[in-house]
């Protein structure tokens, strides 16, 4: 049987909306990604959410029952922080709107992280998802923003999905940011090429395969770097949404679940309005709705 992963060296596997939402597992997930057979593809987890590091993420995927260690996650937050490196000097402070785990990725990169500023501005802001950021830390990096800092946001997310629902993202507090600032942010996730370039270069190979469930984030950043990709309606972006996609979202395969992984996949390119037919027909099988990359260009 031809399954659909035997096609790539790497998987790279978005998390929320993929994996999990939450704390809660998606039914089937960590069973799709045992190998099957011949296959033994590297399994590289690529995150937009700092809030992080890479030995708690792997940490909760092996709770979850996914074969995860540390130098199998690549963050947004650690992208961010190279994209600083490369743009300041060591020992510049960095005002961290975010979580402990991002100030420990500016810190691993050589420079300093703070939390407040008195007189001189730090050299840049760097902006992650943290449940706790309130308007104090807000109004601290629109001071810094308005004095003429840096700013790099870990990712622009909307929406982040959890065991409730859609919750506010990383992007719904850049919002606010932006408003305040009148600043657009350098961004380090997906669907920007920083992240997306850490995990090929990770996975060792450009022969792989990008999944996860949001056309804007994993679907585009698939897209942009020339790689296929995989969309599963198990998180954010809908069937109708992805059928309407514009051409750089558009995914190569579209699966109801991880389970099409380890399936072949359903023969032809389907129209636009034949995918959901398809999907009822084979429920565990991928679709592909994309012929080659040239389509996207």
């Amino acid at each position: 049987m031809n399954r659909l992963r035997d096609q790539y060296e790497a998987l790279l596997l978005d998390l929320d909306g993929t994996l999990y939402r939450g704390p809660e597992v998606i039914d089937g997930a960590p069973e799709a990604l045992v190998p099957h057979g011949d296959s033994a593809q590297r399994l590289v987890y690529v995150t937009n959410n700092a809030a992080r590091g890479p030995a708690k993420v792997a940490g909760h995927l092996a709770e979850l029952g996914y074969p995860a260690a540390a130098d199998d996650v690549v963050t947004s937050a650690q992208a961010a922080a190279r994209m600083l490196g490369q743009r300041l000097s060591a020992g510049q402070e960095v005002l961290v709107v975010g979580t402990d785990d991002l100030a420990a990725e500016i810190e691993a990169v050589g420079l300093k992280p703070v939390r407040r500023f008195a007189q001189t501005p730090p050299a840049a802001v760097v902006q992650g998802h943290s449940p706790t950021t309130a308007w104090p830390d807000l109004a601290e990096a629109a001071y810094a923003l308005r004095a003429g800092a840096l700013w790099v946001a870990s990712n622009t997310d909307r929406t982040l999905p959890n065991e409730r629902g859609l919750a506010p993202g990383n992007g719904s507090m850049v919002a606010a940011l932006r408003t305040a600032s009148d600043r657009e942010p350098l961004v380090a996730g997906k669907p920007y090429a920083p992240l997306m370039e850490d995990a090929v270069e990770r996975a060792g190979t450009r022969n792989a395969l990008v999944v996860g469930d949001r056309l804007d984030t994993d679907i585009e950043g698939a897209n942009g770097l020339g790689l296929d990709s995989l969309l599963v309606l198990t998180g954010v972006s809908t069937l109708e949404e992805a059928v309407g996609a514009p051409a750089a979202q558009v995914p190569t395969y579209i699966a109801l679940s991880l389970d099409a992984l380890n399936a072949e996949i359903v023969s032809g390119v389907a129209a636009p309005g034949d995918v959901a037919d398809l999907l009822r027909q084979h429920p565990g099988r991928a679709v592909r709705v994309r012929a080659v990359d040239s389509e996207i260009r």
